[in-house]
This record gives structure tokens, sequence and C-alpha cells, in this order.
């Protein structure tokens, strides 16, 4: 008899073997894994219903999902300006939204959980918000800007897991505090480090990511002594996410605090994963010396993989930044940042459209691509491996491996 009724037979009876802790969220005992959420397109049906399937909690990300769904970028083709065109091209997001939530919870099989991530950064946030929990999704998951309203934006989905991303025990208080008011905690706090994830990272600035104050064994101890003085009866688990590579970080992790962890990279690189096969090879061939740092769009620190187009970029970055004093006319019409560093003329932001160069990075584009990626060699190397061997891998220590 499987001992865990939301996670696959086969990975239940390794997670009783590891002697790792299952994660304890939405009433279920899931695997202490969860995929984090890539955009644009990396991590969405495909994906995310893998992972739920195998008992894990599978992430789609929400930024303009319409580019799986070649309907939907011929119906909005063209659409460059201008009130309607925005109108139809957040319309076929949405409808896209509607189809991988779908999607992923028939591939679940009933197991797992099935999330949306959403930056808080972005223009359709509270409307995405909506959709999604009106689709059906079990969780949803907020970083890029702390999601002060989100208790407000789930009012009537008392079931829906609620999630915030953070990087450090100040920001974990502030968020309790205030969602306190509105008589809902977090259901589950994501704790990104900003030294070893990849994508946009949780620290005001470059300078700011090697700062102690984010290293998981200072957060985590101080969170759940926070929680403890707080006098919350449930504990919120806690889910530590950045260079997460194996099982001995997953128990290092547990042993600190965490109850589960968030991966991203090694999602990315699965068969299962959403996008193109240059995308992962480009992702699985590169070393944690291939990465740079840099201000995004968005006016975050970002970590991506040293491609042509980000090598060239940096290095025309300053004049670009010298010349940023107007506000650029923007053609893309759709759900992007609410501030944008070209759009918006901020000189000490990005100034590149990041919906073009992730999107070309999502067809496998390398000349023109920003290919986020987080810290840390990968469990396969540069093989492309399912998402049940990676499971496999990360639920069975290193010496059993051998």
């Amino acid at each position: 008899m499987n001992p865990f009724p939301h996670i696959s037979q086969e990975l239940g009876a390794l997670l009783v073997r590891s002697g790792l802790k299952p994660l304890q969220l939405g009433g279920r005992e899931l695997l202490p894994v969860v995929q984090g959420g890539m955009g644009v397109g990396v991590s969405a049906q495909r994906l995310a219903g893998a992972v739920a399937a195998d008992g894990g909690m599978g992430t789609i990300s929400s930024v303009d999902l319409r580019r799986l769904h070649p309907d939907l970028m011929e119906a909005t083709e063209g659409c460059n300006a201008g009130e309607e065109a925005k109108r139809r091209i957040n319309e076929a997001n949405l409808v896209a939204l509607d189809r991988e939530i779908a999607g992923a919870r028939e591939r679940s099989q009933g197991r797992g959980l099935v999330a949306l991530n959403v930056m808080r950064a972005v223009s359709e946030y509270a409307t995405s918000v909506k959709r999604a929990l009106a689709a059906g999704v079990d969780a949803v998951v907020v970083g890029a800007g702390l999601p002060l309203d989100l208790p407000d934006l789930a009012q009537g989905h008392p079931k829906a897991l609620l999630i915030p991303i953070l990087s450090d025990a100040r920001g974990v208080q502030l968020i309790v505090k205030k969602w306190e008011r509105k008589k809902r905690l977090p259901d589950a706090i994501v704790i990104e480090h900003p030294r070893l994830a990849g994508g946009h990272l949780g620290a005001a600035r470059i300078a700011d990511v090697n700062d102690r104050r984010f290293d998981f064994d200072q957060v985590l101890p101080a969170c759940k002594e926070f929680f403890r003085q707080a006098g919350i009866e449930r504990e919120i688990p806690l889910i530590a996410a950045g260079g997460v590579r194996s099982f001995e970080d997953i128990s290092r992790l547990q042993a600190l605090g965490a109850d589960a962890v968030q991966l991203g990279t090694p999602f990315a690189v699965t068969t299962e994963g959403d996008a193109d096969a240059e995308f992962k090879r480009v992702l699985a061939e590169a070393r944690d010396e291939d990465m740079i740092e840099f201000t995004s769009v968005a006016g975050l620190p970002a970590r991506a993989v040293a491609t042509p187009w980000l090598k060239t970029y940096l290095r025309l970055e300053s004049r670009l930044q010298a010349v940023a004093q107007v506000k650029q006319r923007c053609t893309k019409a759709f759900d992007c940042l609410a501030q944008c560093g070209l759009r918006d003329g901020f000189k000490d932001w990005g100034q590149f459209c990041i919906d073009n160069q992730l999107a070309a990075a999502l067809r496998g584009d390398v000349k023109k691509g920003l290919f986020f990626r987080g810290s840390g060699a990968l469990p396969f190397g540069s093989q492309i491996r399912s998402v049940r061997e990676l499971m496999e891998r990360l639920l069975t220590p290193a010496r059993a491996l051998a």
C-alpha cells in the first residue's frame, strides 16, 4: 500500500528509504521538491504536469503563454500598438493560461499540486492571479515584488494556496504581519538565495547578492524563531530555492529548517521541459564561469548565460543608459512589466526588450536569446533526462548512486 496517495508509488517508496521529510502542504504529503516557475514559456503544462504527477509541486510561469499556442499567436499577429492590440494580446494570454492549467491538471493525474508563478512586477499581475484561481489552480506563487495584496485577490478561494517568494527574514516578517491583518497567512514561503538562483534575483543591487543575510543558515533559523515568537500556531512551510542539485543539498537544507526545496534549471532541461531542445542544450552545457550578473529591465539584478547577445548588450549598456532619458514607444502591447527600463527611460535599469530576448531563448535562438540559469553543475551534467529520473536522483544519496 502506498503511504503517500499524492505521490507516485515508486517515488513514495524511495522517499521513505531516503529519510527525507515529505512536504506537508495543502492537506497533502508531497515530495519535498518544488519546480520553480520559468518564463517565457519554459515551464508550462508539460513540465508542471509531469512534476505534479510524480508527487511534487509543478509550476507554470504566467508570462506570455500564448507563445506556446500557434493559433493564439496567429490570432494576435500584427497586434503591436494601441489599446485594442493590448486587449487582444492580453485576452490571448489568458486563454493560454486556462489551457495550460487545465492541461497540467490533467497530466498530474490527481497527484502533487499545480501552481502558477506570477511576477508582481508585471502589469497584468492581478488579472492573471484571478484568472488562475478561477481556472482551479492549486497554488499561486508570487515573486519579483512584495505581494501585499495577494490575500485580497484570492478572496473567495480559501482553499487555494498562496506562496510568496522572498529572500531574507525581514521580508518574511513584513509579509506575515501584513497578511495577518487580512486574516490570512502564507501557506508556504519560498526563500530564494540571490547568489544561487537564476533569472531575476531578490536583491536591490548586484553588489548585494553576496550579503550574508541571504544565506540559508541565517534566513531559515531566523524565520523559524520569528514564527515561534509571533505565536503562529500553524508553522509556515519554508521552501529553500537556489543552487539545489542533490539529495545531500536537500538533506542539509531540511536540517537547517527547510521543509522542501525549489529547483529551476535542472527541471528546465528535462525532456518534459516546454522550451526548445537548443534552449536545453545551452543551459545544460553552461558552467558557473559562463554566467553573468547584470541589471535587468525591471531594475533587479539578474543571472544568465553569457550568450553572444548578452555579451554584446553589456558592451553597449553604458552608452544605451546614457541616452535613456525619454520614454520609448513600446510595441509590446500586452502583459509586460509595469515599469521597464527601456520603455520608461530609467537610465540605471536594463535597456533591452526582455520579452524579445526571452522569446528568442524559448525557441533556442542562441544569437538573440537571454538564457536565465541558476548556479551549480546539474545533476546529470549536460545530459537531457526525464523528470522521473531527476526526482529519483534527488531522492537518492550519492553513496547509493555510486
